[in-house]
């Protein structure tokens, strides 16, 4: 194993521009090939930049992406009579949501019908069988690029808590109080730490690292300055910061702006 050494830009924006040019035109390589193209992608703020960029880049340029397969990381769950089950689509957190608006319908808003991805090609993974999506990602071919992001506090990939087996596959997880605290602000519509949901279901450490082509680790902001230190030391996997998985994924990177990476 080896460090991976970061890539630095100006602020988030000028990240998300270059690394949306690359992620297009890989796309663009998979059409022509007459392939799919898995896309793995979090929710959240961190890759927001990079889909925004690509949002803009395809309504200035459109290009074909009916072959982008939206493989998506996670998402809450909820009690219901019939046991944990995914919370409503239309929840202002809900996972299903920020897919279908803000990475699908971002991509797709400048695009003529032919060349969007359907909606039929956003996955997740389902909680009566979590185990069925790696089978479900290993007989596509694997994710051809997975984007990463880590949590700011305890370093959660996806909802992996801290102390996340490097065998843990896809899954449901009860959420750690910090990952919840996190994600009050990815979705500050909740008021108070008791609305945050306390299960999740979501992909795992192996499924990351067995099933990514390549996987792209995304940190901006000050916020992010102790992911920054611990995924740029990183050698392997380590438990105790899970997003240390893009150290053992094939194509590991590191994309970070200047205030993260400041010291």
């Amino acid at each position: 194993m080896s460090l991976i050494t970061p890539k630095i830009y100006a602020d988030p924006e000028t990240l998300g521009r270059h690394f949306a040019a690359r992620l297009l035109n890989e796309v663009a390589q998979a059409k022509t090939a007459g392939r799919s193209f898995l896309l793995g992608c979090p929710g959240g703020r961190s890759p927001k930049p990079v889909y925004d960029a690509m949002g803009a880049a395809l309504a200035t340029a459109p290009q074909d992406m009916s072959h982008v397969v939206i493989v998506m990381m996670d998402d809450y769950l909820v009690e219901t009579p019939s046991g944990l089950d995914h919370v409503p689509i239309e929840s202002h957190f809900s996972c299903r949501r920020f897919a279908r608006d803000d990475i699908a319908g971002v991509l797709n808003a400048g695009l003529p019908a032919p060349f969007r991805i359907p909606a039929a090609q956003i996955w997740f993974p389902d909680p009566r069988d979590p185990a069925a999506y790696d089978a479900r990602i290993e007989a596509a071919g694997g994710i051809d690029l997975f984007i990463l992001a880590s949590g700011a506090s305890d370093g959660h990939v996806a909802f992996n808590p801290q102390g996340s087996a490097r065998e843990s596959r896809s899954r449901i997880v009860p959420l750690a109080e910090e990952t919840r605290r996190d994600n009050m602000k990815t979705f500050p519509d909740f008021r108070s730490l008791d609305e945050v949901p306390r299960f999740g279901v979501t992909v795992g450490i192996d499924t990351i690292a067995r099933h990514s082509k390549q996987g792209v680790m995304i940190v901006w902001g000050e916020g992010k300055r102790l992911a920054f230190d611990r995924l740029s030391k990183a050698e392997d996997y380590d438990p105790d910061w899970p997003a240390s998985v893009v150290s053992i994924c094939r194509g590991g990177v590191i994309l970070a702006d200047e205030a993260a990476a400041r010291a």
